[in-house]
C-alpha cells in the first residue's frame, strides 16, 4: 500500500516554526507510530527498521527499548503505551509488499506485548486470516485492545488474558485502508481509513459494535493516519501533512488546522507538547533504491493549547 500511495503523497512541507524537534537515528527511519507516558518519555516504532527506540521528552537520551528482530518482530507499526498495566503494545508486520521488507523474514502481522519497565515479552498473538497487517490500538476502559487490520475491514479484538483475536466488527464500509482507531468520550470507537479517507464511528453498547457511520467532515481528508483522544475529541494527522484536532457533532466531524508537517503517521501528547512522528512515507521506494535519496526523520512538537 505504501509503495502505491507513495506518488500521490505531495512534497514534506515544513514545521511549526520554533517547534522543538527529536532527529531521529539513522538506524531508525520512516517512524510509522509515537505513544508517551506521563513523564514524558517517547517510544518511536520504524516500518523499514523495526525495533522500537525509547527517548526521553527532551531528546537527551535516546535507547532501544526493543532491538530489531527481537520477540520475532519485523517492522514495527502501531504502539500504545499502558501505563496502569505496565504494557507497551507493538504491532508487528510482513511489509514487503508495502516496499519495507524489514530486519527478519517473520511472516504475518503480529501483536506483541512488551513489559513497559523492562522489554520482557508478555504476550505474542497473531491476526487472523491470510491477509493481516495490525496497524494501530485502542484499549477500553477495562484493557480490552482493539486492533486496526489494513489490509482487511476488521477491527479486531484481544480481551484480558485472552490469547486470540475475535473479529470486533467487520464492515465493507471500512475496506479501504483502516488505520487510526481511538474511542471517544462517548464511549464509541472511531476509525480512519488511510486510503479511502474516511472517518467513521463504531457504536459501541455493552461491549458490543452496533452501527457502522460514515462522518460528514468540514473538508475532504488526504491520508488519515494517526488519531487519539485529546479534550473533547481527537488529534489526526494526514499523510498530506496536516495535524488537525477533530470535535464530532451528531455525524460530523469539525476538522481544525493545528500545524503541518512533513508526510505525519503519528501523534501523542506528552505533558504539555504535542508530538508528531514524520513518517514520510511518499520517500520510502526512492529511499529502497539509492540510499543517497533517504531523508533525516524527526519527532516534532508544539504546545498543546
Amino acid at each position: 500500500m505504501l509503495s502505491i500511495v507513495a506518488a500521490w503523497l505531495g512534497s514534506p512541507a515544513a514545521a511549526l516554526d520554533g517547534a522543538r524537534d527529536i532527529r531521529l537515528p539513522e538506524n531508525s527511519r520512516f517512524p510509522e507510530s509515537v505513544t508517551s507516558v506521563s513523564d514524558g518519555t517517547l517510544f518511536v516504532s520504524s516500518i523499514t527498521d523495526g525495533g522500537v527506540l525509547k527517548i526521553q521528552g527532551d531528546g537527551a537520551a535516546t535507547t532501544a527499548f526493543l532491538r530489531p528482530g527481537v520477540h520475532g518482530t519485523r517492522s514495527t507499526f502501531g504502539l500504545l503505551a499502558d501505563e496502569r498495566r505496565g504494557t507497551l503494545w507493538v504491532a508487528s508486520n510482513d511489509a514487503t509488499i508495502l516496499g519495507a521488507p524489514g530486519p527478519t523474514s517473520e511472516e504475518g502481522g503480529w501483536v506483541k506485548a512488551l513489559d513497559l519497565a523492562t522489554g520482557a515479552l508478555k504476550l505474542s498473538v497473531r491476526l487472523p486470516g491470510g491477509k493481516a497487517l495490525a496497524n494501530d490500538f485502542a484499549l477500553d476502559a477495562q484493557g480490552t485492545l482493539y486492533v486496526t487490520n489494513t489490509l482487511a475491514p476488521q477491527i479486531l479484538r484481544l480481551r484480558p488474558g485472552a490469547t486470540k483475536f475475535d473479529v470486533f466488527v467487520e464492515s465493507e464500509a471500512l475496506k479501504d485502508g483502516l488505520d487510526g482507531i481511538a474511542f471517544g468520550t462517548d464511549g464509541n470507537l472511531y476509525v480512519n481509513t488511510f486510503l479511502g479517507g474516511g472517518l467513521f464511528r463504531i457504536d459501541v453498547k455493552d461491549g458490543a459494535a452496533g452501527r457502522v457511520t460514515k462522518l460528514e467532515t468540514t473538508r475532504s481528508l488526504k491520508f488519515p493516519d494517526g488519531l487519539r483522544p485529546f479534550k473533547d475529541g481527537f488529534l489526526m494527522v494526514e499523510g498530506s501533512g496536516a495535524l488537525s484536532r477533530v470535535r464530532i457533532s451528531g455525524d460530523g466531524a469539525r476538522i481544525e488546522p493545528v500545524g503541518q508537517f512533513a508526510g505525519p503517521t503519528g501523534v501523542t501528547v506528552a505533558g504539555d507538547r504535542i508530538w508528531v512522528a514524520e513518517g514520510q512515507l511518499s520517500l520510502i521506494s526512492a529511499a529502497a533504491k539509492d540510499s543517497r535519496e533517504a531523508p533525516s526523520f524527526h519527532l516534532r512538537s508544539v504546545d498543546v493549547e
